[in-house]
């Protein structure tokens, strides 16, 4: 009896099903998304925005190789790289934001632990803190990446790069404050 059990193969196996995979939520569904835009969009196209993940350029260092041991971080890289790719050649604008672990509400979208418990920031952990490419590691609000995305949008700014966003001590800033900081990028 052949009781071997390989998280690969049992990933690869949900990926030929297309069910909810890395590869079929972060790398396929990317690709046919932007690829439908491009091809089926008449109007200009000006910009798409990527919400990633911390250590997606770093998923060979500790601890990243344990969050992605089921291939989450190379699924957004692919991902990310297709973007990138399709943005040069069609001409496009693009945006990867890279949050770390999601915290706070809504409680109803998951089952883990953040969720189950439903975890959150302290008080004391609400101020934002922004740095190009993926060098920031930590937690991030989902209110916060909520209004870091509108600041992108409205203040049209943080264009043509990548950058990651997560919460550290202090009191949680003001919007003109984000905007700031992401213009600052």
């Amino acid at each position: 009896l052949d009781n071997k059990f390989s998280v690969q193969d049992a990933i690869s196996s949900l990926d030929k099903e297309g069910l909810n995979t890395p590869n079929n939520v972060d790398a396929k569904a990317n690709e046919f998304l932007i690829k439908s835009w491009i091809t089926s969009s008449r109007v200009p196209k000006k910009r798409v925005i990527m919400l990633s993940s911390i250590g997606v350029q770093r998923r060979d260092s500790m601890p990243f190789p344990i969050l992605n041991a089921c291939g989450v971080l190379n699924a957004k890289a692919y991902g990310e790289d297709f973007i990138q790719k399709c943005a040069e050649e069609a001409g496009f604008s693009y945006t990867i934001i890279r949050p770390g672990q999601l915290f706070g509400g809504p409680y109803d979208n998951n089952y883990y632990l953040g969720t189950l418990f439903q975890l959150d920031k302290d008080v004391a952990t609400q101020d934002v803190q922004v740095g190009r490419g993926d060098e920031l590691l930590g937690d991030t609000l989902r209110s916060t990446l909520a209004e870091v995305t509108a600041q992108i949008c409205e203040a049209d700014c943080a264009r043509d790069m990548d950058f990651a966003v997560v919460n550290v001590k202090g009191e949680s800033p003001t919007p003109e404050a984000v905007q700031e900081r992401l213009q600052a990028l």
